[in-house]
């Protein structure tokens, strides 16, 4: 391409951000109670709010739908021709259904809101007439009438769309503020990020320090238990005479123990433990150590010093902030 056709296409994409950008002007300045009561009643709604729309502007919906659900409001989005098949018998009447179209008169819309009506079920359109069938089929209207749109034919919903998605964000966001949602809330909706975070961080900074479950492999088998019970992570540690991990007894090894008639409390534990067991380094990352115990089924890791000492032990919960997932207790290398 030449400089001359490169320029003007940067030239060309300025233009389209600045017909979008007077779209949002005159959709802010157009604001009006009706938006206002269109939060009243969302705020107010006992239900789900169910986001509908066909095309681009089902498209649309689906992300105000994904942003309220995040946010607080719990909401998911239906398609108005699942919905007059059958897909209609999730809407109940403690829920508001927000309607999306920018002409107001989509048939496959327009066909199913009469039913939705039937329910006692509220409407909230957003369109651009407020005339049109949506409009009038709706118990309040947000005006979403953009000058243009930014496709050189007017055709390709661009600046419509746009300022849809914008009311959509500006609703969600008054709802936030109305349910004094904050930063806390946010992250119960978003473990995965979160969760991220957490795997990043070495296990030197997850792992358990205190009255960690170890005991020296000469003791007997119901000294090691006791030990295994009071430590509350599903594991002792077994160190020989020079304080190095020789071995572990798990959860899971006296259960086994048990089903196969082998459990005598006065035998030396080094009889019955785990030799050269899996552990970690306390510079290892969360992940990595998360990585072993998926592969292994384990719950629970020895953390190892330079010396091969016993610095440590994490659990699955600490790597998953106290998460639910569990696997079963064998850390046997």
């Amino acid at each position: 391409m030449t400089e001359k056709q490169l320029s003007d296409f940067i030239k060309r994409g300025q233009e389209v951000l600045k017909i979008e950008e007077k779209g949002l002007a005159s959709i802010r300045k157009g604001l009006d109670l009706n938006f206002a009561r269109a939060v009243e009643m969302l705020a107010a709604c006992k239900g789900r709010v169910i986001i509908t729309g066909l095309g681009k502007s089902g498209l649309v919906g689906r992300k105000i739908a994904a942003t309220m659900s995040s946010t607080g409001t719990p909401s998911f989005f239906l398609h108005p021709v699942e919905g007059a098949h059958g897909d209609l018998g999730m809407v109940r009447t403690e829920d508001i259904v927000i309607a999306i179209s920018n002409s107001g008169e989509t048939d496959e819309l327009n066909s199913i809101l009469p039913a939705i009506r039937s329910f006692g079920t509220s409407i909230v359109s957003i369109t651009s007439e407020i005339k049109s069938t949506m409009g009038r089929l709706s118990d309040v209207v947000i005006k979403t009438k953009v000058p243009c749109e930014a496709c050189s034919h007017g055709l390709a919903p661009t600046a419509s769309t746009t300022a849809a998605l914008a009311i959509g964000d500006a609703l969600a966001v008054c709802l936030m503020d109305h349910k004094a949602f904050d930063s806390k809330d946010f992250k119960k909706f978003h473990p995965g990020g979160s969760l991220g975070r957490r795997l990043n961080l070495c296990i030197s900074e997850l792992m358990h320090t205190d009255n960690i479950p170890a005991a020296p492999q000469n003791c007997t088998l119901h000294e090691a238990l006791t030990i295994l019970d009071t430590g509350r992570l599903g594991l002792v540690a077994l160190t020989a005479a020079d304080g190095k991990l020789s071995g572990v007894i798990t959860d899971g090894d006296v259960r086994r123990m048990v089903c196969s008639d082998k459990f005598d409390l006065n035998q030396p534990a080094s009889k019955t433990m785990a030799q050269n067991p899996l552990r970690i380094t306390s510079d290892m990352s969360a992940a990595q150590a998360l990585d072993i115990m998926e592969e292994k089924e384990i719950t629970v890791l020895p953390v190892i010093a330079e010396d091969g000492t016993v610095s440590g032990m994490i659990h699955l919960h600490d790597l998953l902030g106290k998460g639910r997932l569990k696997f079963a207790d064998n850390p046997r290398g």
